[in-house]
């Protein structure tokens, strides 16, 4: 029989792991958080926690700000483009739209570009819609410093963050033109749903074939996809999926996944590809991922 603190863990759990998630961008990174996490907690004396969600939100923020420092060291010498671990997401993400925007890999890497307080703060409060009070607590600031840490933030992140805004059926007739185009090799395909100012990163890790720097522009984009994946070898497809709660193109060699390409839309047209095919990045993309932003009450 599980005890009152184990229960309240697994209760949370789904929504610890988008909280770490979405701080640290990689799902094997999270998984230690909240492995750290369930350490503290099950020390904690359960007759004086009034919240458990809150505490063990605190909990896992502070976990993840602390394994920050780790990853972004790790970061620093990461060979060519670092991207997020991809996600297969249920189909319950992408129909929260808020959700599927701040787990985009977009969005990720918006968030990036933050210190790990800010983005801490911008997760807690645009996110999960944790009061500044409960935030301050997570971060050990103030609420006044907390307000404008997360006013800061949410100006950085909305000049940065994606536009436009596409319909599901708009989604599922750009996604098949530009697997279409991808597969066919058909250049002129690729241009008519390529943004001329279209940019593609690939993520090899220095482990597998990737571009080692970004690729803009139209035309550079099309080129290097018309000539498909032949260079892979074997039988390759490209299946409809959805990763981080957006489109993406799960590419497999011999029934063995090899690649995942994100597709960011904006206004009907790709404006961003994250092709991710660092195998130490690949493990979760053949099982669904629960994510969950269950709201505080009250």
């Amino acid at each position: 029989m599980s005890d009152p603190a184990t229960e309240a863990f697994v209760a949370h759990r789904n929504l610890l792991f988008t909280v770490a998630y979405e701080m640290l961008g990689s799902a094997v990174d999270a998984e230690d958080v909240l492995q750290e996490t369930w350490l503290q907690w099950a020390a904690v004396d359960l007759a004086v926690v009034r919240d458990p969600r809150a505490l063990l939100v605190r909990i896992t923020t502070r976990q993840a700000i602390r394994r920050w420092r780790t990853v972004g060291r790790r970061r620093e010498s990461y060979v060519g483009p670092w991207l997020p671990e991809p996600l297969l997401t249920t189909p319950d993400v992408a129909e929260d739209v808020e959700l599927a925007d701040t787990v985009s890999m977009a969005m990720l890497l918006v968030l990036e570009t933050l210190t790990p307080t800010e983005r801490a703060v911008f997760v807690l409060r645009e996110v999960f819609a944790v009061p500044y009070e409960e935030i301050a607590l997570a971060v050990e600031k103030n609420a006044a410093a907390v307000r404008q840490i997360a006013h800061r933030a949410r100006t950085h992140v909305a000049t940065r963050r994606p536009r436009g805004t596409v319909s599901p059926a708009e989604t599922r007739e750009a996604l098949e033109a530009f697997r279409r185009a991808v597969e066919s090799g058909d250049l002129q395909g690729l241009l008519d749903i390529l943004s001329p100012d279209v940019v593609f990163l690939g993520d090899g890790g220095g482990v597998a074939r990737a571009t080692p720097r970004p690729v803009t522009g139209a035309a550079r984009v099309a080129r290097l996809l018309s000539r498909g994946t032949a260079w892979l070898g074997g039988a390759v497809t490209a299946e409809p999926a959805q990763v981080n709660g957006w489109p993406a193109l799960i590419v497999r060699r011999d029934g063995d996944i090899d690649s995942v390409v994100a597709v960011r839309l904006d206004h009907r047209v790709v404006t961003g590809l994250y092709y991710v095919r660092n195998p130490h990045k690949l493990s979760r993309l053949d099982r669904e991922t629960t994510l969950a932003r269950d709201r505080p009450v009250g």
